[in-house]
C-alpha cells in the first residue's frame, strides 16, 4: 500500500461539536487522550466524522486484532444475527458457545481436557478467575504485582496497582490481596542487574512476603500479566515466569495468567506465556478475542473448573454473535495474522531501537510482536520518567495522523491491528519520529 494523501487534520467542526455534546452527557471518568471522533474504519486505517484519515496504532486498546470491520468477521456476525441474537448460555445450550470453548481448549497452553467460562470483558474474566481460584483451593488470599492492571470492578480493582487514580475513593477494597514487585529490569526495584540478580524479585516473594506477612498455604492464586499492559508494557526477563511457576508449584498456589491484552496473537504467539513455555492454571481472555465485540473468557483444566451449577454465571457472557465473531477471529489469526504480528513487530522494534540511538528521550524499547512500548525519559543519565513529554508526543502523533495511546506513567504503546502491513508500519514510525523531533526540539 502507498499513501498519496495526507493523514490527520482533525478535529474539524463536526468532531468538536460531538466532543461538546459528549461533555454534557457522558461520564467524565472516561480517559480521552485527544479529540478523535470515529466515523468508520478499514483494516488499520480510520476516518473521523470530518473525513480526516488516520493510522490506527491503538486498535481500540488492542481489541481490533483483525482490523476494523474485517469482511470475514462482519459476515459471521451478520449470518448469526439472522438466526438469533441471544439465548443466554447460562440456562440454555447453543452450538456457537460450545464450538468456541472447543477452539479455546485447543489453543490455550497445556494438554488435557479443559473448560471455558464466558464473560463480557477482561475485568469480568479476572473476577471469574478469582472466584474459581478461591473455590478450587479453599484458600482466601491472592498475590498480584505492582504495576498490574486487572480491571476496575471491585474485585479486579483490588488486584490492580497501576495508577492511584484507579483506586482513589473506592476503598475499602477486597481484603487478602498482596502486591509484590514485577520483573521490571529497566527500573529494578532492588537496584540489581539481570542476569546477575538471579531473578531476586521472585526469590523475595518467599524470602520476604511468605516469611514475614503471608502464610503461603493461605494463598489461592498468583495473578500475573505475562507482559504488563497498563503498567507500561513491561516485558519480564527470561526465566522470570518460569520461576513464578516453580514457586506456585512448591506451595500449591494457582498461577493465573491475565492474557486480556497480551493474548490472541498480539505478541506473535497465541499467548504471551508461550514465549517462555509456561503453562498457567487459569488463563483470562478478552480484548482481541472477538475483533471488537464484547467477549471474555477464562479457560482452565476440567478438574479445576468443577464448580456446581449456579456457583457462577453470566446472562450475556458467550453471546452467540460474539462467539461467531471470535471463531472467525481465531481462523484469521491461525491463517497468517499471528505470523504477521511476529515479523512486523520485530521490524518495528528494530527501527525504534535505531531511533532511540538518535533521540535521548527514548529510554527503552520493549515488547513482543505487535505489543510494543517506548519509555520516554528526560535524560539517559537519570532515566527520570518524562510523563508530560509522553503526553505531548501522543498528542503530536494525533495531530500528524497517527493514533497511539500511553501506558503507565511515561510509556507510549504501539498496538496496531494485526493486519497491518510494512507500508503502514513505516508510515507510522515516520510520523512518530516527526512527533519526537517536535516535542524534544531535536
Amino acid at each position: 500500500m502507498t499513501f498519496q494523501t495526507p493523514f490527520g487534520g482533525g478535529p474539524g467542526p463536526r468532531a468538536r461539536a460531538f466532543v461538546a455534546r459528549d461533555a454534557e452527557v457522558i461520564s467524565p471518568s472516561y480517559t480521552r487522550s485527544y479529540p478523535f471522533v470515529m466515523d468508520h474504519g478499514e483494516g488499520y486505517l480510520v476516518w473521523d466524522v470530518d473525513g480526516n484519515r488516520y493510522l490506527d496504532f491503538a486498535a481500540g486498546i488492542a481489541v481490533c486484532a483483525t482490523g476494523h470491520s474485517h469482511p470475514a468477521v462482519v459476515s459471521a456476525i451478520k449470518e448469526q444475527a439472522d438466526k438469533f441474537l441471544h439465548m443466554s448460555g447460562t440456562d440454555f445450550y447453543y452450538p456457537q458457545q460450545i464450538a468456541l470453548a472447543e477452539r479455546l481448549a485447543e489453543i490455550t497452553p497445556g494438554a488435557g481436557p479443559k473448560r471455558a467460562f464466558f464473560t463480557n470483558s477482561g475485568t469480568e474474566s479476572v473476577e471469574a478467575a478469582m472466584k474459581l481460584a478461591r473455590y478450587a483451593t479453599g484458600r482466601p488470599r491472592i498475590v498480584a504485582f505492582t504495576g498490574a492492571f486487572h480491571g476496575r470492578t471491585l474485585g479486579s480493582l483490588s488486584l490492580t496497582a497501576s495508577k492511584v487514580v484507579h483506586r482513589r475513593g473506592f476503598g475499602p477494597l477486597l481484603p487478602g490481596v498482596h502486591h509484590v514487585p514485577y520483573g521490571y529490569c529497566y527500573r529494578c526495584p532492588y537496584n540489581l542487574v539481570y542476569p546477575d540478580c538471579d531473578i531476586a524479585c521472585v526469590a523475595a516473594i518467599e524470602q520476604s512476603l511468605f516469611t514475614r506477612e503471608v502464610p503461603p498455604d493461605e494463598v489461592a492464586a498468583l495473578f500475573v500479566e505475562p507482559i504488563q499492559g497498563e503498567g507500561g508494557y513491561v516485558v519480564p526477563p527470561d526465566g522470570w515466569l518460569q520461576r513464578l511457576r516453580e514457586l506456585c508449584d512448591r506451595h500449591g498456589i494457582l498461577l493465573v495468567a491475565d492474557e486480556v491484552q497480551s493474548g490472541m496473537g498480539r505478541t506473535g504467539k497465541w499467548f504471551a506465556v508461550d514465549h517462555w513455555g509456561v503453562v498457567p492454571d487459569i488463563v483470562c481472555l478478552a480484548k482481541g478475542i472477538a475483533s471488537g465485540l464484547p467477549l471474555g473468557a477464562i479457560v482452565a483444566p476440567q478438574q479445576l473448573m468443577d464448580w456446581p451449577p449456579g456457583a457462577h454465571a453470566s446472562t450475556f457472557g458467550g453471546n452467540p454473535i460474539a462467539c461467531e465473531a471470535a471463531l472467525a477471529t481465531i481462523d484469521l489469526l491461525d491463517n497468517g495474522l499471528i505470523d504477521n504480528a511476529a515479523a512486523l513487530g520485530e521490524a518495528m522494534m528494530q527501527q525504534l531501537r535505531e531511533m532511540a540511538r538518535r533521540y535521548p528521550i527514548i529510554g527503552d524499547v520493549r515488547g513482543r510482536g505487535l505489543m510494543i512500548g517506548v519509555e520516554l525519559i528526560e535524560g539517559a543519565e537519570t532515566r527520570k520518567p518524562a510523563h508530560d513529554l509522553r503526553d505531548r508526543t501522543v498528542e503530536a502523533c494525533y495531530e500528524r495522523g497517527l493514533l497511539v495511546l500511553g501506558a503507565g506513567f511515561n510509556v507510549l504503546r504501539f498496538t496496531p491491528p494485526l493486519v497491518v502491513d510494512r507500508a503502514g508500519v513505516d508510515k507510522a514510525l515516520q510520523i512518530f519520529e516527526e512527533a519526537v523531533q517536535f516535542v524534544s526540539g531535536a
